[in-house]
Protein backbone atom coordinates (compact mmCIF):
# COMPACT_ATOMS: atom_id res chain seq x y z
CA UNK A 1 0.00 0.00 0.00
CA UNK A 2 0.95 3.61 -0.67
CA UNK A 3 3.03 5.24 2.74
CA UNK A 4 -0.15 6.27 5.14
CA UNK A 5 0.41 9.93 6.57
CA UNK A 6 -0.03 10.52 10.69
CA UNK A 7 -1.78 14.16 11.22
CA UNK A 8 -2.11 14.98 15.04
CA UNK A 9 -5.27 16.95 16.03
CA UNK A 10 -5.30 18.61 19.25
CA UNK A 11 -8.24 20.46 21.56
CA UNK A 12 -8.65 20.62 24.85
CA UNK A 13 -9.34 17.43 26.35
CA UNK A 14 -9.02 15.61 22.78
CA UNK A 15 -5.61 14.04 21.87
CA UNK A 16 -6.18 12.04 18.75
CA UNK A 17 -3.40 11.26 15.96
CA UNK A 18 -5.23 10.59 12.32
CA UNK A 19 -4.22 8.04 9.70
CA UNK A 20 -4.85 9.23 6.39
CA UNK A 21 -4.06 8.31 3.04
CA UNK A 22 -2.01 10.52 0.78
CA UNK A 23 -5.72 11.77 -0.68
CA UNK A 24 -6.13 13.30 3.00
CA UNK A 25 -9.48 10.71 3.55
CA UNK A 26 -9.08 9.71 7.34
CA UNK A 27 -8.98 5.80 7.54
CA UNK A 28 -8.10 5.61 11.31
CA UNK A 29 -7.30 7.54 13.97
CA UNK A 30 -5.38 6.97 17.77
CA UNK A 31 -7.29 8.37 20.98
CA UNK A 32 -4.31 8.75 23.44
CA UNK A 33 -6.39 9.29 26.67
CA UNK A 34 -8.10 6.05 25.60
CA UNK A 35 -5.64 4.15 24.15
CA UNK A 36 -8.06 2.94 21.64
CA UNK A 37 -7.06 2.71 17.40
CA UNK A 38 -10.52 3.39 15.97
CA UNK A 39 -10.47 1.83 12.46
CA UNK A 40 -12.59 3.28 9.54
CA UNK A 41 -12.22 -0.40 7.60
CA UNK A 42 -10.76 -3.39 8.86
CA UNK A 43 -8.97 -3.70 5.46
CA UNK A 44 -6.16 -1.31 6.37
CA UNK A 45 -5.73 -2.43 9.91
CA UNK A 46 -2.34 -3.88 9.80
CA UNK A 47 -0.58 -0.69 7.68
CA UNK A 48 -2.46 1.17 10.15
CA UNK A 49 -0.80 -0.52 13.13
CA UNK A 50 2.46 -0.03 11.05
CA UNK A 51 1.97 3.73 10.95
CA UNK A 52 0.97 4.67 14.09
CA UNK A 53 3.79 2.08 15.62
CA UNK A 54 6.51 4.94 16.42
CA UNK A 55 3.66 6.63 18.51
CA UNK A 56 2.30 3.52 20.44
CA UNK A 57 3.73 3.40 23.48
CA UNK A 58 1.99 0.51 25.38
CA UNK A 59 -0.47 -1.62 24.70
CA UNK A 60 -3.94 -0.40 22.64
CA UNK A 61 -7.43 -1.77 21.67
CA UNK A 62 -8.08 -2.03 17.91
CA UNK A 63 -11.40 -2.06 16.67
CA UNK A 64 -14.00 -0.22 15.03
CA UNK A 65 -15.49 3.38 16.37
CA UNK A 66 -17.55 3.01 19.20
CA UNK A 67 -21.05 3.94 18.84
CA UNK A 68 -22.10 7.39 19.21
CA UNK A 69 -24.15 8.29 22.37
CA UNK A 70 -27.48 10.02 22.36
CA UNK A 71 -25.84 13.09 23.68
CA UNK A 72 -22.47 12.79 20.93
CA UNK A 73 -26.00 12.27 18.03
CA UNK A 74 -27.29 15.58 19.05
CA UNK A 75 -24.08 17.49 18.59
CA UNK A 76 -23.47 15.91 15.51
CA UNK A 77 -26.87 17.06 13.94
CA UNK A 78 -26.65 20.87 14.68
CA UNK A 79 -25.63 23.39 12.01
CA UNK A 80 -22.64 24.74 12.29
CA UNK A 81 -24.11 28.26 12.81
CA UNK A 82 -25.99 26.84 16.11
CA UNK A 83 -22.99 24.93 17.40
CA UNK A 84 -21.63 27.54 20.31
CA UNK A 85 -18.79 25.06 21.50
CA UNK A 86 -16.11 26.60 19.12
CA UNK A 87 -17.15 29.90 20.95
CA UNK A 88 -13.35 31.10 21.69
CA UNK A 89 -12.84 32.69 25.37
CA UNK A 90 -14.41 36.59 24.77
CA UNK A 91 -15.62 35.16 21.33
CA UNK A 92 -18.14 38.35 21.07
CA UNK A 93 -15.70 40.69 22.25
CA UNK A 94 -13.09 39.64 19.85
CA UNK A 95 -15.80 40.48 17.21
CA UNK A 96 -16.67 43.67 17.84
CA UNK A 97 -13.25 45.00 18.38
CA UNK A 98 -12.54 43.11 14.77
CA UNK A 99 -15.80 45.46 13.16
CA UNK A 100 -14.69 48.91 15.11
CA UNK A 101 -11.10 48.51 16.63
CA UNK A 102 -11.75 52.34 17.76
CA UNK A 103 -9.43 55.11 17.66
CA UNK A 104 -5.37 54.06 17.11
CA UNK A 105 -4.57 56.48 19.75
CA UNK A 106 -6.73 56.98 23.14
CA UNK A 107 -6.19 58.78 26.16
CA UNK A 108 -7.30 56.33 28.28
CA UNK A 109 -7.48 52.02 27.06
CA UNK A 110 -10.48 50.67 25.61
CA UNK A 111 -12.25 48.88 28.27
CA UNK A 112 -13.31 46.32 26.57
CA UNK A 113 -9.59 44.84 25.57
CA UNK A 114 -9.47 44.88 28.89
CA UNK A 115 -12.51 42.29 29.49
CA UNK A 116 -11.23 41.07 26.63
CA UNK A 117 -7.75 39.78 28.12
CA UNK A 118 -9.86 38.62 31.26
CA UNK A 119 -12.67 36.14 29.66
CA UNK A 120 -9.80 34.78 27.88
CA UNK A 121 -7.55 34.23 30.76
CA UNK A 122 -10.39 32.68 32.85
CA UNK A 123 -11.20 30.95 29.73
CA UNK A 124 -8.19 29.40 29.63
CA UNK A 125 -8.13 27.97 32.89
CA UNK A 126 -11.25 26.52 32.35
CA UNK A 127 -10.07 24.73 29.71
CA UNK A 128 -7.44 22.99 31.23
CA UNK A 129 -10.07 21.35 33.68
CA UNK A 130 -11.64 19.31 30.10
CA UNK A 131 -9.43 16.00 30.70
CA UNK A 132 -10.90 15.97 33.86
CA UNK A 133 -14.19 14.97 32.78
CA UNK A 134 -15.67 19.05 32.17
CA UNK A 135 -16.89 20.65 29.92
CA UNK A 136 -16.41 24.87 29.07
CA UNK A 137 -18.47 26.75 26.55
CA UNK A 138 -17.48 30.28 26.31
CA UNK A 139 -19.56 33.32 25.70
CA UNK A 140 -23.21 32.18 25.51
CA UNK A 141 -25.45 35.04 23.97
CA UNK A 142 -28.34 35.50 25.86
CA UNK A 143 -31.63 37.58 24.59
CA UNK A 144 -31.02 41.67 24.96
CA UNK A 145 -27.53 41.33 24.26
CA UNK A 146 -26.46 39.62 27.50
CA UNK A 147 -23.80 36.98 27.41
CA UNK A 148 -22.50 34.43 30.03
CA UNK A 149 -19.21 34.74 29.78
CA UNK A 150 -18.27 31.14 30.80
CA UNK A 151 -20.59 27.66 31.43
CA UNK A 152 -18.54 25.27 32.87
CA UNK A 153 -19.93 21.16 33.14
CA UNK A 154 -18.76 18.95 34.70
CA UNK A 155 -19.23 16.02 37.57
CA UNK A 156 -19.80 18.65 40.27
CA UNK A 157 -22.17 20.33 38.53
CA UNK A 158 -22.66 23.58 36.77
CA UNK A 159 -21.39 27.06 37.63
CA UNK A 160 -22.09 30.53 34.94
CA UNK A 161 -19.02 32.02 35.64
CA UNK A 162 -18.35 35.89 35.38
CA UNK A 163 -15.07 37.66 34.78
CA UNK A 164 -14.02 41.28 35.99
CA UNK A 165 -10.44 42.50 34.98
CA UNK A 166 -8.92 43.24 38.54
CA UNK A 167 -5.09 44.08 37.75
CA UNK A 168 -2.94 44.98 40.64
CA UNK A 169 -6.69 46.53 42.00
CA UNK A 170 -8.00 46.08 45.69
CA UNK A 171 -11.74 44.03 45.51
CA UNK A 172 -14.01 44.77 47.81
CA UNK A 173 -17.62 42.72 48.07
CA UNK A 174 -20.21 43.62 50.29
CA UNK A 175 -23.45 41.60 48.59
CA UNK A 176 -24.45 42.89 46.35
CA UNK A 177 -21.69 45.63 45.41
CA UNK A 178 -18.34 45.11 44.08
CA UNK A 179 -15.93 47.91 44.53
CA UNK A 180 -13.11 47.90 41.78
CA UNK A 181 -10.25 50.18 43.61
CA UNK A 182 -11.33 53.61 43.52
CA UNK A 183 -14.04 53.19 41.46
CA UNK A 184 -17.69 53.84 42.53
CA UNK A 185 -19.02 50.72 43.93
CA UNK A 186 -21.37 48.25 41.41
CA UNK A 187 -24.21 46.10 42.10
CA UNK A 188 -22.00 43.75 40.02
CA UNK A 189 -23.23 40.30 42.44
CA UNK A 190 -27.04 41.31 40.79
CA UNK A 191 -26.21 40.56 37.32
CA UNK A 192 -23.78 37.46 38.19
CA UNK A 193 -26.67 35.75 39.83
CA UNK A 194 -29.51 36.72 36.71
CA UNK A 195 -27.04 35.24 34.48
CA UNK A 196 -26.88 31.97 36.30
CA UNK A 197 -30.63 32.22 37.04
CA UNK A 198 -31.28 32.36 33.02
CA UNK A 199 -28.89 29.22 32.24
CA UNK A 200 -30.70 27.41 35.07
CA UNK A 201 -34.18 28.39 33.04
CA UNK A 202 -32.50 26.88 29.84
CA UNK A 203 -30.95 23.83 30.72
CA UNK A 204 -34.04 23.19 33.63
CA UNK A 205 -30.97 21.93 35.83
CA UNK A 206 -29.07 24.04 39.01
CA UNK A 207 -26.55 26.99 37.85
CA UNK A 208 -24.51 28.04 40.34
CA UNK A 209 -22.96 31.52 39.88
CA UNK A 210 -18.92 32.84 40.11
CA UNK A 211 -17.39 36.11 39.67
CA UNK A 212 -13.83 35.44 38.96
CA UNK A 213 -11.49 38.23 39.69
CA UNK A 214 -8.29 38.27 36.92
CA UNK A 215 -5.24 39.45 38.92
CA UNK A 216 -6.37 41.01 41.78
CA UNK A 217 -4.10 42.69 44.25
CA UNK A 218 -6.27 41.77 47.17
CA UNK A 219 -9.90 40.73 47.78
CA UNK A 220 -11.95 41.23 50.79
CA UNK A 221 -16.03 40.20 51.48
CA UNK A 222 -17.86 41.28 53.67
CA UNK A 223 -18.96 38.86 57.07
CA UNK A 224 -21.39 36.97 56.12
CA UNK A 225 -19.96 36.31 52.46
CA UNK A 226 -22.18 36.71 49.35
CA UNK A 227 -25.06 34.14 49.72
CA UNK A 228 -25.38 31.07 47.30
CA UNK A 229 -22.52 32.93 45.01
CA UNK A 230 -18.60 32.20 44.86
CA UNK A 231 -16.25 35.23 44.77
CA UNK A 232 -12.44 34.04 43.85
CA UNK A 233 -9.26 34.74 41.84
CA UNK A 234 -8.58 33.31 38.60
CA UNK A 235 -5.61 31.41 40.29
CA UNK A 236 -8.17 29.32 42.61
CA UNK A 237 -10.56 28.04 39.67
CA UNK A 238 -9.38 24.66 39.13
CA UNK A 239 -10.83 24.36 43.11
CA UNK A 240 -14.51 24.43 41.02
CA UNK A 241 -13.51 20.93 39.85
CA UNK A 242 -12.44 19.48 42.98
CA UNK A 243 -15.96 18.37 44.28
CA UNK A 244 -17.86 15.55 42.68
CA UNK A 245 -20.99 13.23 42.93
CA UNK A 246 -23.75 15.92 41.26
CA UNK A 247 -23.56 14.82 38.06
CA UNK A 248 -23.24 11.44 36.28
CA UNK A 249 -20.97 11.21 33.40
CA UNK A 250 -24.38 10.95 30.84
CA UNK A 251 -25.85 13.45 32.50
CA UNK A 252 -22.93 15.99 32.08
CA UNK A 253 -22.45 14.85 27.97
CA UNK A 254 -26.25 15.51 27.69
CA UNK A 255 -26.66 19.00 29.77
CA UNK A 256 -23.02 19.87 27.01
CA UNK A 257 -24.88 18.72 24.28
CA UNK A 258 -28.11 20.80 25.38
CA UNK A 259 -26.12 23.85 26.53
CA UNK A 260 -24.16 23.85 22.80
CA UNK A 261 -27.03 24.74 21.05
CA UNK A 262 -27.84 27.91 20.19
CA UNK A 263 -31.46 27.35 20.06
CA UNK A 264 -31.31 26.58 23.60
CA UNK A 265 -30.99 30.16 24.73
CA UNK A 266 -33.01 31.31 22.26
CA UNK A 267 -35.65 30.20 23.47
CA UNK A 268 -35.40 32.25 27.21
Amino acid sequence: MTRLRVRPARRPGQDRLYVCLPDGRDIAWYDRETARVNLLSDHHEADVLDALAPFLTGPVTVGPPPAPTPAELARLSLHPDDDLAPNRPGEALLVALDRAPGPARRLRPDPRRRALTAEQTVGEALDRLDGAGWHTLHSIPLPGGDRVHHLLIGPGGLFAVHTLYARKARVRVADPLVTLGRHEPRPLLRRVRADADRASYALTAEVRPVLALVAPADLALTDPPPRDLRVLPDTDLPHLARPGGVLKPADVAALHALARDRNTWERL
